[in-house]
Parts: structure tokens; sequence; C-alpha cells
């Protein structure tokens, strides 16, 4: 039996067969037509929310650079800062093309792109002040709510995008399922590789998103491990800094002492002989006489010397007469020397022997500075009390330096930095050129401070 004799035994089979075939074609087609359009808006939106979480991920990088480099002030903290905004911008600039084509969600995304701008702003604000010298305004960024806020804004508003795309990603999955349907109807193969396919779909993005949640988790440990970390050195080298410069005083101390005690003993001793042994000559041997008066100037000039040093080594007034005059004395020798008119403003004040020693040496390292590098005529030292808080601040109104690029021998300015955070102080250095320099350090004592 060929088909002519199956076509003319039923007349309307093969029209009844043309039209189901073609029907079943145009069910095929347009259920795969709608299958691929919703296969792609599924990709979309998988795309659309691995931008967010790539967008929120570098935000969190970003900070995560910005708090290294202001902790450590290593420039290395500053390339995964970068790398992060290129991200954020590579992930504003997907979203927004898609967002383009999603009016009743642009004004969400707006939002997000607003309050990431302003997060990234102040990032790189607390970077500037912190590459300008403003250590405190940097840190006081970095600790405000302010940023907590954002932070908690960008990824309030991200979540609402998900949650936009999660709906658009169960809307378009309905219509797979929908059209996978027809197909079954039309085509049961059909029906069951798009199944299949959608299958293949669903692992796949499932796998990623658990692999991205690996990662995530991973780059959050291992974020948490190096902040710890430098932490932990941050603290050590502070405390390594403290110790180095109370050992230095305590050296300098000791050596004073060792020079008072022993070499002007000696001294003194020799100056003694001298006076004996000249008064022993009388009017004989007027060379002899000479030569005992050189000497006796020479040891004269000798012990002035060591007494100089030692009081350069430790200061002896002031334990002896406290810190006021101390500053006095040596605002009076130093306008002596350089010639530079100085005005003290100094309250009286009694301190721990260690604080008082810090604010004396930042003292004496500022007007060392001004006689080197200032070419000032007038300097002005004040000593404040304000309840528990000292403040001492040294002006002069010399040529003065750019603050935000201090010379590269500012070791000076580090040191003083250095003794007075070592006291749980802050020092702040104002400058501008031509307008001279101010150097103010405060520092806050346990006990009352007036005297």
């Amino acid at each position: 039996m060929d088909i002519l004799t199956v076509i003319r035994r039923n007349p309307f089979a093969f029209p009844a067969a043309c039209v189901a075939t073609v029907a079943m074609v145009f069910v095929s087609e347009g259920s795969y037509r709608e299958s691929v359009q919703s296969l792609d808006e599924a990709v979309r939106i998988t795309s659309t929310r691995g931008s967010i979480q790539a967008l929120a991920q570098g935000v969190l990088d970003a900070e995560s650079g910005q708090r290294g480099y202001l902790l450590t002030d290593r420039k290395e903290y500053l390339e995964p800062y970068g790398d992060a905004r290129r991200q954020i911008d590579e992930a504003l600039r997907t979203l927004g093309r898609y967002y383009d084509e999603n009016p009743e969600h642009v004004a969400v995304f707006q939002r997000l792109r607003t309050l990431t701008a302003a997060k990234l702003a102040a990032l790189a604000e607390s970077i500037r002040l912190h590459d300008e010298g403003k250590v405190d305004a940097a840190t006081e960024i970095v600790l405000s709510e302010i940023g907590k806020g954002k932070m908690e804004a960008i990824r309030t508003v991200g979540a609402e995008l998900m949650a936009f795309e999660t709906t658009n990603r169960d809307e378009t999955r309905a219509n797979i399922y929908r059209s996978l349907m027809m197909g079954r109807i039309g085509v049961a193969a059909l029906t069951a590789i798009s199944l299949l396919a959608l299958f293949l779909y669903l692992r796949q993005s499932s796998a990623l998103e658990r692999h991205e949640l690996a990662l995530k988790q991973l780059m959050q440990a291992e974020t948490d491990r190096l902040e710890l970390e430098v932490r932990q050195r941050t603290q050590e080298l502070t405390e390594l800094t403290r110790h180095l410069l109370f050992a230095r005083e305590d050296e300098r101390k000791r050596l004073a002492r060792d020079l008072h005690d022993e070499l002007g003993s000696l001294l003194t001793s020799a100056k003694l002989d001298a006076a004996r042994i000249r008064s022993r000559l009388g009017g004989a041997a007027p060379e002899a006489l000479e030569r005992l008066s050189h000497l006796v100037e020479t040891l004269n000039s000798s012990i002035a010397l060591g007494r100089r040093i030692i009081e350069d080594l430790r200061p002896s007034t002031l334990g002896n007469l406290g810190l006021a005059p101390t500053l006095e004395i040596l605002a009076r020798e130093f306008a002596a020397q350089s010639g530079v008119e100085v005005h003290c403003e100094l309250a009286p004040v009694r301190l721990a022997e260690r604080t008082e020693l810090v604010i004396y040496r930042v003292v004496q390292e500022a007007v060392t500075n001004i006689a080197k590098y200032a070419r000032a005529r007038q300097a002005w030292i004040s000593l404040a009390v304000d309840d528990r808080r000292v403040t001492i601040t040294v002006r002069d109104d010399g040529v003065g330096f750019d603050a935000r690029t201090p010379p590269k021998s500012a070791y000076g300015l580090l040191g003083m930095r250095y003794r007075v955070e070592a006291e749980n102080g802050s020092l702040h250095i104002v400058s501008a050129p031509g307008q001279g320099t101010t150097v103010q350090a405060t520092l806050v004592v346990p006990a009352p401070v007036t005297a």
C-alpha cells in the first residue's frame, strides 16, 4: 500500500495531517521563539544580578583598600582600591545600559548610582586628607557613622534591585515553563530538549552562585585577617617607638649623671690642684704661673662645656624648677643665640616626669627648626592648661612651608609626632609659604595639672 492509496481512502487525512503539521510547526516555532526570548532575558537578568553583586563587592574592596592605606601609609594598598574603582565603573556602565531599557526601575538605579558616587567621594576625600597630612580628619571620616550609613543604603538599594531582578527572573522562568508546555503539546521531543537545556542552565547558575558565595566568604576572611594583622603590627610599632624613645631618654639621663658625677669631679679636682700649685709657686716662675692660669681657664671652659652638654642631655631644671621655668630658660637662651625675639606665655603646671620631658623636647625641636629653617624675627611659645588637657604651642613668623608636601628631611617633625603620640597625645602642624609655622601638641594627663 503506497501513500497515494492511503490518501485516496482517507480524503480528509492528508489535509488534516497538513494542518496538524503546519499547526505543530507554528506552535513549535512560536514556542521556540518565546523560549529563546525568555532564555535571553534570563541571561541578562543573571548578568545584571552579577553586576549588582560586583558593584557591592567593589565598594567593599575599595573601602578595605582605603582603610589599609590609612592604617599603614603603604601605596600598595591603593592598587586594590584602584581595581575596585574600575570594577565599580564597569558594573555601573553595565547596569546603566540595562536599566535604560527598563524605565520602571531606572529611578532605583539612579539612587544606587548617587549613593555609590557619594561613598566613593568620601573614600577619596579621606585618602586626600591623609596624603595632605590631615590624619585626624581622615580618621574622623573613616570612623563617622556617615560612611556606615551610606554603605547600608547601598546594600538596601542593591537588595531592592536584586529583588526586582528576582521577580523578573521568576517571571521569565514562568514564561519558559509556559513555552515548554506549549512545545510539549506540539512536539514532545522539543519539550524534552528544552527541559534538559533549562536544567543544565539552572544547574550552571546554581554552581556559579555557590562559587561566588565561596569566593566572597574567602575574600572576607582574608580581609579580616589582614585588618587584624595590620592592627597588631601598628600596635607593635607604636609600642616599639615608645620604648625606644623612653630608652633613649633614660640613656641620656644616665650619661648626664655620669658626666656630672665623674667628669665634673675630675675637672673640679684638676682645677683645685692647679690652684694649689699656683699658690705654692707664689711670685716665682712667671712663665709657669702664666701656663697655670691658662690651664685654669681651660678647665673652667671644660667645666662650662660639660654643664652645657649635661643640660642638653637632661635639663636639670625640669626636676628642680618645673616645666614653665625650664621653658623660659630655653626660650631665653634661644633668643640670645639666634637673635629671634621670643614671647612666652606659660601657665604654671606640674606633670609626670616623662610628660614634662616630652613637652620640653617638642619645644626644643621646634625652636631648633626655627633657628635652622624659618628665618623668623619673632617667635611665640605658650603653655595652656584646660581641665585635664595641656596644650603647648610654638609659632613663628618665618618663611613657612607647604604642609601638604613637607620636606623630605622633616625627621624632626616625625620625631615630635612620635613623642607626642607615644604619650597618647596629638600633634598638629599648620604652615604655608610666607605665613610662618605653628606647632601645637595636646596631651591628656590623668591627674590635675595646675601647679
